[in-house]
Order: C-alpha cells, then structure tokens, then sequence
C-alpha cells in the first residue's frame, strides 16, 4: 500500500501480512525525499537461484534517495537456509545482501527485526547520515558469510541499540568509512565487531575515526578486531573501543596484519598501516587468548593504548587457552593489564617510519 502526503511517500505493509517477494529495487534520484517505508507485516524472500536472477548483489535496494525510513514492528526473513547448504565458505566477493542501501543520504532504520539471511542481512553502501537503532538480526551462529551490518565507503553513521547474531561479523566496517559511532549493542554468536578485511586484491584502503563504547560480546570469535590481507596499502587511524564486555570470547582483543580466509596467501610486503588504536575498559572471559596483535615486518602498528584491560580465561572443552601474542606491535599501557601484556614493545618504531605517499589517505 503507498500513501501520498504532499511530498513524502508512505510504503505500508500492514502487520496481519505477509509477502512473497523476489528481488526488488526501489531507485532515485528523481524521488520527492523523506520517504517513510512502514514496515509491520511480513516480507519473506523466494528461494533458489531462478527466483533471483544472476548478478544480483542485494535482495531489496534501496538507492540514491536523500531521506528514508524504514521503521515498523515487522520481519524481513530471507529464507537463507537452501543458499547455506550450497554455499562456498570462502566466496564473500560481492556478498548477497537482505537490505540494502546505496549512494543514499539521510537513512534511518529502527524497529524491524531481519532474518535468516542468504548472505549479508544489512548494508550500507556509499550512504551518508545513517541511523540504525532498536534493530534485531539474527541468523544461527553456522551459516556462512551471514554478516549482520555491513558499511563500506560510509560516513556519519550511528548505530545503537541493537541486537545481532549471526554466521560472520556483527557489524563489518570496510573501506571509505569514517565517522563511525556504535554503542550499546549486543553481539553474539557471531565473529565480533571488525573493521576490515582491507587491502585485498593489493587495493587501498581508508578508514578513521571509528568508535565503538558499551558492547556486550557473548560467545563470539573475537571481540573487537582489525583484520587486513598482505599487499595492501593506506591506513586504518583514530580507533577507540571502550567500555566492551567480553563473555566467552575466543580472542577479545585482536589486530592482525597478516589476514587469511583460506589455507594458505602469497606472503607480500606492503601492508595497510595500523595507528592510532585506544583499548578501554575491555573486561571479561576469553577461551583462547587475550589478545593478539600480529603486525607488518614493513608496516609495524603503532600508538596502541591499552587501558584498564581486565580478562580472564574461561576453560573450554574444545579450546586450550594461552597468552597473549605480539609482532611488531608499539604502544603504552596507561594502566597495568590483567594478563599481563609484556609482549606490546613501547614507545614506535623504530626510526620514526613515514607513510609513503600511496599509504596516505
């Protein structure tokens, strides 16, 4: 049902029903902005690659529109359960969304609960002024590449309030983002909060001024990551986490350089530069290790600040847990950690690197 309203548009989907839909585009830029998609009933997808198409990255779009809403007490359910079965692990190239917006500003979604997706439940792509909040994802914690929010090449973005469980990230935060604000969401199962991976493919890649404060992790792979693939370049700057509870969490605290999703990748050189990255107020159980920072031989992490760091190990059947791991890690420890870090060198590195040009965003 549309509803017009002088300039606003109104999309209704009543709450006693449900729709079958296949994949769907809703397309500016020549729509009247402040578009409100109320969202109460039931949107389910088709399954089967036939229902699709080919060379469909989303299921519902969204794009180049200035101001929309989707809000509502209703379900988006992508029916990802016959895709899981026959799907390859490693493929997340261009990876299938449930939701999503592109080259979009002003975008608000509150409400609505989205599940079982194919892939990816949310994204956001080339958007501006994004609110999320009082949002439910949920998926079970096997089904691969099943991301909760997925942002790339986004700026000014909140998240808050809001519950996600997933195959794979919580929340993905990838290249173009800054301005990044997320706070009192629940995360788990699922893989944690990452930024990355960057640098793929011998790309660069930007990200800065990312905050994450007042998470709850429950039994996620890692808490609060950075992951970036060998030869890449640019660089990851001005990241806090802060006020993260961690309960059975395999590795809370990790960077790591040297990222691989297969067997085995081309040892390379160049790497995306790490620096600037707070540590506040991380407290709670760990099944593997602590932390674990794993840096570039070319392109060591610096500026990590590790403040008020409280995890202790929680024994687990199938985990055996360790300490903690450094390589080419610098930084201060404005206050003493529990474990003990000794492994984070401080102070920078040697010689004082300069980014070269390519690195510079």
């Amino acid at each position: 049902m549309i509803r017009l309203a002088g300039e606003a548009s109104t999309i209704l989907v009543p709450s006693e029903l449900e729709f079958v839909v296949g994949p769907i585009s809703f397309s500016g830029p020549n729509c009247k902005p402040n578009i409100l998609f109320q969202l109460d009933g039931t949107i389910i997808a088709k399954t089967g690659a036939r229902a699709w198409g080919s060379g469909l990255l989303q299921w519902l779009e969204f794009t180049k529109l200035n101001g929309i809403t989707i809000q509502g007490s209703g379900v988006i359910n992508g029916r990802g359960q016959e895709w899981w079965a026959n799907s390859d692990p490693n493929d997340d190239d261009d990876m299938d969304a449930a939701l999503r917006f592109y080259g979009s500003s002003n975008v608000r979604v509150t409400g609505i609960s989205i599940v079982n997706s194919s892939q990816c439940h949310l994204k956001f792509n080339s958007c501006q002024g994004v609110m999320v909040h009082n949002l439910t994802i949920s998926s079970p914690e096997d089904s691969p590449n099943t991301d909760g929010i997925h942002l790339q090449n986004s700026k000014d973005v909140n998240i808050h309030h809001t519950n996600l469980a997933c195959g794979d990230d919580c929340i993905s935060i990838q290249t173009g983002c800054s301005g990044i604000n997320i706070h009192n969401v629940n995360c788990g199962p699922g893989h944690g909060i990452s930024i990355g991976g960057l640098g793929r493919y011998n790309t660069k890649a930007c990200v800065s001024n990312i905050t994450v404060r007042d998470v709850n992790m429950f039994r996620t792979m890692t808490g609060v990551r950075i992951k970036t693939w060998q030869g890449g370049s640019g660089l990851v700057q001005n990241i806090r986490f802060s006020n993260i509870q961690m309960s059975e969490v395999q590795t809370p605290i990790m960077i790591d350089q040297f990222y691989c999703d297969r067997t085995a990748c081309t040892n390379q050189t160049s790497a995306v530069a790490v620096s600037g990255v707070q540590y506040e107020n991380i407290r709670g159980t760990f099944t593997i290790k602590p932390a674990h920072f794993a840096c570039s031989d070319s392109s060591p992490c610096s500026e990590i600040t590790l403040t008020g760091i409280q995890l202790s190990p929680l024994v687990v059947l199938q985990y055996h847990t360790c300490g903690p791991f450094c390589w080419q890690a610098f930084g201060e420890m404005s206050t003493p950690t529990v474990p003990p870090i000794p492994c984070l060198q401080l102070g920078k590195p040697g010689g004082n690197r300069v980014l070269p040009n390519h690195d510079v965003c």
